[in-house]
Parts: structure tokens; sequence; C-alpha cells
């Protein structure tokens, strides 16, 4: 049996070096949201001008000025330029088209998505909702299973070191590199609440056995146990779908690669959290539990 409980205080601070940056770039930045939640027109355009080069920003606002509302302006590779403006119709769309195609000697329409305001709100505000009942839901599950609400409530915290790691990681990098969060962002932390909770569970469940088996063991020396029969498992099991991943990102498309990011990232932390952080909170909450008894 390792002793991991006696480094708790270590882990938490190494969490929170962590979750730090993140959470201050999400108080000074926030995160950098795409269409699908401020609403508004996205057209990916492929633009070779008379001169064969990539066009300018400056040449395409100027041949697009009294069609497009243009917000932003974003130069890709392969003389690739996606375009926001605010929400246009196709006949608006195919205008401007029209217009850059006169203009230079290559205009290749590459994408073309467009969400209104109103679509927008509704889906920012049914993301919280999820992520609240999922929280919720989770939280009264688990402290039903283990007879314990100190299990659910641990647990759910595990749950949100996950979520703000990742959250925080995607704010550094829509203010650095400009990644958008998108419904494919909030898939990813919802599977990752469920990995997270899922390897928590895996160690509670080995504690309650042991509760049952090795009565003469501390709280702390069960935790102990429980951590390092499991800890070899969870590892087993994560490297697999970790692999997995590395592979996607690597070989996969552009439209998945921050969707297989955001897995990776939430796949790490839920591994480190389920021993590293949810088994030290339930060390923490019977230590304040014994201190109140005493006091009493």
């Amino acid at each position: 049996m390792i002793h991991f409980m006696k480094l708790r205080w270590l882990y938490f601070t190494l969490s929170g070096l962590v979750i730090l940056p993140g959470v201050v770039s999400l108080v000074l930045f926030g995160l950098c949201p795409s269409i699908d939640f401020t609403g508004g027109t996205e057209l990916e355009l492929k633009i070779i001008d008379k001169n064969h080069n990539a066009i300018t920003e400056e040449a395409l606002k100027k041949e697009t000025e009294g069609v497009l509302d243009i917000r932003e302006v974003r130069m890709l590779k392969n003389s690739h330029v996606l375009i926001k403006t605010v929400p246009i119709e196709l006949a608006k769309k195919d205008e401007a088209v029209q217009k850059l195609q006169v203009a230079n000697e290559l205009v290749e329409e590459v994408r073309y998505e467009t969400v209104g305001p109103v679509l927008g709100r509704e889906l920012l505000v049914k993301t919280l909702v999820a992520v609240a009942l999922s929280a919720g839901g989770i939280m009264l599950y688990v402290a039903y299973r283990f007879k314990e609400m100190r299990y659910g409530v641990c647990a759910v915290l595990a749950m949100f070191h996950d979520m703000l790691v990742l959250i925080g990681t995607f704010s550094l990098l829509g203010y650095f590199l400009h990644v958008e969060v998108d419904v494919l962002f909030v898939t990813a932390v919802l599977t990752i609440l469920s990995f997270s909770v899922h390897d928590t569970i895996v160690v509670y469940d080995r504690i309650r056995e042991l509760r049952r088996k090795e009565r003469g063991l501390t709280y702390v020396e069960m935790i102990d146990t429980a951590v390092t029969e499991t800890l070899s498992r969870s590892l087993n099991n994560s490297l697999t779908i970790i692999f997995m991943l590395l592979a996607l990102w690597l070989l996969g498309g552009e439209t998945i690669r921050w969707f297989v990011f955001a897995l990776l990232i939430g796949t790490i932390t839920g591994t480190y959290s389920s021993t590293f952080t949810a088994a030290p909170l339930l060390v923490i909450w019977d230590s304040l539990h014994s201190r109140r008894k005493k006091a009493k």
C-alpha cells in the first residue's frame, strides 16, 4: 500500500497551478465563441487575385463593401479566407461571391454557415441547463448508491475540477490562437463529465468494499489501499483512450481537431482527478467531520 493521501495538499497545489491561469484568462478574456452561440454567418472562400496571389484583407473588404457587414476576416492556409459577418441570407452571400469572382482570378466557395442570434442564445441557455442537470443528477445518484452525501459532493467537485481545466485551457487557446468553442466543445464537456465520474466511482466502490471487509483499517488507510489497487486499472484504461485520441488529433480532419483535443485534455484530467482530487476530498471531509464531533 502506498500512502498517497499524505501528499494530498501537493495534489491540490498542482491542481491550483493548472487551473489558476485558465481562471484568470476566463475572467480577463472569456471564451472565443463560434457563431453557434453568438449568431452570424461564416463564409470560407478560396480566393486568388489577378496577380495569382492570395487576396489581402483590405482588398477583400473593399470588394465586398456595401454587400457584407464584415465582423472579422481570418486569412487561412492555401489562399483560404474565413469571413465572419452578421447573419446574411443566401442571396446576399451569392451576391458577395459574384462580386469577388468578377474582381479576382479564382473564387471557390468552401463553406457557408449561418445561425440566427435567437438560436445562438437558446443554445447557450440549453448548454448551461444541461451542465447543471448533469451535475445535480450525478451528485444525487452517487450519493444514493454509496449511502452518503459526501461521495456525491466530492465526485461532483472533482468533476468541476476537470471542467475548469478544460474551459480554462480553451480560454487561453481562444486568446492566443483564436480557437473557438462550438457545439462540439459542448459535446466534449458533457462527455468528459461522465468520464470523470466513471473513474471516480471505481475508486469509491473499492473504498466501500474495504469498509465491509477490512474493519481494522482507518478511513485514510482504506482510501490509500483503494487508490493503490485501482490506479493501474485506471491508467491502463485511460492510456488506451489517450493513444486513440492522439492518433485522431494528429491524423484527423481540421473540423474535429479541437473537439478531439478537448476530449484528450478531459481524459487526462479525469484520470488525475479521480485519484488525486476525489479521494483526497473524502479525507478532508472525514477530517472536518471528526473535528466537529470532537468539538461537540
